[in-house]
């Protein structure tokens, strides 16, 4: 039977939280050569590379994010045992690790998981954020319970795994209120020639505004192309430029961003969608924050 070193694994997760050997021998008390030496120990026993150099950094492989996931959770168990022992009440609270796809418009994603951190059962949310290819790779091996994107889980992705809607909306044209009567007057026409901030074309949003422009004969001048959907709403501001967003969250983004609706992209659905391996949800907090989309967000 092969046994795991828990001072190796000690090691390797101070290495791979702190971002150095340097950072890590400095918090363990240890000297370099000695965390160096008990990683490549960890490597060889377990057969696989843990990190890969980057210039002057150290990155985590697919391994190596796969053992610091568990050693998170090995390590968590243990200061809750101390925790216990010691009197105190230990975090018995469900962990939601959940991918969120880079391209999927901020205000859209706290509203979806808002309501999970004020239910009566407490969830404790971890979220991370990046492409849809890399968060199905992650969800494929268990690194997160779930992962919402603008798009379904298709064939083009080697994963079983299941698409569970959370509701549509329509898409709402914005402009500054300086400017807003100009453009609400024959609408969609007025868009011609007008400047528009636009999502990177990787994002279902982008593609279905590009059919529409093309339908209505209506030819945007495209200022900038935004993959984060706040910094190109943030952008809008200083060029006074016209951008579209789902209709489902227009009310708080006409008010933090200073923008009235001029007019609603005809015929034109955004849809949502929570990716989990489970072809019927079980897990409470994911049928939670399911139900919460259906009757509040998009009812």
């Amino acid at each position: 039977m092969s046994w795991l070193n828990y001072h190796h694994l000690l090691y390797f997760w101070t290495v791979a939280r702190t971002g150095s050997v340097t950072a890590a021998a400095e918090e363990l008390g240890l000297a370099q050569p000695t965390i160096s030496a008990q990683l490549r120990s960890l490597e060889e026993s377990l057969g696989q590379k843990l990190f890969e150099r980057i210039g002057r950094r150290l990155e985590l492989t697919d391994t190596g994010r796969t053992v610091y996931r568990y050693a998170n959770e090995i390590f968590s168990l243990g200061r809750e045992m101390i925790q216990t022992l010691d009197g105190r009440p230990a975090d018995q609270r469900e962990r939601l690790r959940v991918g969120v796809a880079d391209v999927l418009p901020k205000m859209v994603v706290s509203r979806l998981l808002a309501p999970l951190l004020s239910s009566a059962e407490d969830v404790h949310l971890i979220c991370y954020e990046g492409k849809p290819a890399e968060l199905l790779a992650r969800l494929s091996i268990h690194e997160l319970d779930l992962v919402l994107s603008d798009a379904p889980v298709g064939a083009e992705f080697n994963i079983r795994a299941f698409n569970h809607e959370l509701g549509e909306c329509g898409v709402t044209v914005f402009a500054p209120k300086k400017q807003a009567k100009k453009f609400r007057k024959n609408f969609p026409q007025s868009l011609d020639g007008a400047p528009f901030v636009m999502p990177t074309e990787n994002t279902a949003l982008r593609r279905m505004l590009d059919y529409w422009f093309a339908r209505n004969d209506i030819h945007p001048h495209v200022l900038a192309e935004f993959e984060d959907s706040a910094l190109m709403k943030a952008f809008t501001q200083l060029e006074f430029a016209l951008f579209a967003a789902p209709s489902a969250v227009k009310d708080p983004i006409a008010d933090l961003y200073g923008m009235e609706e001029i007019g609603i992209a005809k015929d034109l659905r955004e849809r949502f969608y929570a990716i989990s391996l489970e072809r019927k949800v079980r897990n409470p907090a994911v049928i939670r924050l399911v139900e919460t989309a259906h009757q509040r967000l998009f009812g």
